[in-house]
């Protein structure tokens, strides 16, 4: 099974148990993707979080049970997740436009939000620039910092970038900076992989060391922010990220996703990804985009 049927299939998942308590580590369990995965591919592939999509697909359903039943409107709320008449009529006016009490009133329109179903569509007149490169094991130095994968699921989160921010106002980053050789103008957003069951994935503001005894002031060993980050030897594809700001990462995620794993011989492998930032911009690079693959040969 590739990466695209057990996406398709964990959506089948979360359909064939819509009117349950839905936990998105479960789901992710259930076809051993890790909930970081799971949640960002479906992100990027769909253009919602997993929760947004059940939260739409419920309250449709609900719309056209109150249009065809004669339920009342606290059972339905109740059948469909919500604690409250009061809750269930807030969301039902948001997704419909009108108040649960006028669903059956003639004339009133609602809103039906289908069933998602992934499909790959061949889409003329795009290029997509890609290398592939292929490095031994690394080892790098970085300011690390754990996160919840619930902040996938946060439209408009910015605790990464809020967390460079803060690397930059406390003067983290460059005391690591003369640890890089003399040629290395770069820093380093590194991503952890999640393994199934996990809640956190660390991420990382970090220098790569160009031999495995560079010699880290014995301070910064001791302080809790810094620590060692190693990837093992591994092929990455490799995207130059165009843009002003980093919305252009998350728009070359959704390319991977949706245009380079569906039509490469490629898959995604459980290792750190990492963003590459050049101190000397130019082109109009933001950054360089390193994923992890691995031939499905």
């Amino acid at each position: 099974m590739n990466w695209m049927e057990m996406l398709q299939k964990a959506i089948d998942y979360v359909e064939d148990h819509l009117l349950e308590e839905i936990h998105f580590e479960e789901v992710a369990e259930q076809f051993h993707l890790s909930p970081y995965e799971f949640h960002r591919a479906f992100r990027f592939m769909s253009g919602m979080t997993l929760n947004t999509y059940i939260r739409n697909r419920r309250l449709s359903m609900a719309g056209q049970e109150l249009l065809e039943t004669d339920k009342k409107v606290i059972d339905v709320a109740m059948k469909y997740g919500f604690e409250s008449q009061d809750g269930f009529t807030k969301a039902f006016t948001r997704f419909h436009g009108v108040a649960p009490k006028y669903a059956r009133t003639a004339g009133t329109k609602l809103v039906m939000f289908h069933r998602l179903v992934i499909k790959v569509s061949l889409e003329g007149g795009k290029k997509i620039d890609y290398r592939i490169e292929r490095r031994g094991r690394q080892r790098f130095f970085a300011v690390v910092r754990a996160f919840p994968t619930e902040i996938i699921e946060e439209e408009g989160n910015h605790e990464i970038s809020d967390f460079w921010e803060e690397c930059y106002a406390k003067n983290l980053i460059e005391p690591i900076k003369a640890l890089r050789c003399k040629e290395e103008g770069r820093i380093y957003g590194l991503c952890a992989p999640l393994k199934e069951q996990e809640t956190y994935f660390e991420y990382g503001i970090g220098v790569l060391l160009h031999n495995e005894t560079t010699c880290v002031d014995e301070t910064l060993l001791k302080t809790k922010e810094y620590r060692y980050w190693e990837t093992e030897p591994c092929a990455y594809v490799v995207f130059r990220c165009m843009g002003e700001n980093g919305d252009c990462i998350a728009e070359t995620w959704e390319r991977f996703y949706k245009e380079f794993l569906p039509q490469s011989g490629y898959e995604s492998c459980v290792e750190s990804d990492y963003e590459v930032y050049f101190e000397d911009k130019k082109d109009g690079v933001f950054c360089e985009l390193w994923i992890p693959v691995k031939s499905r040969k």
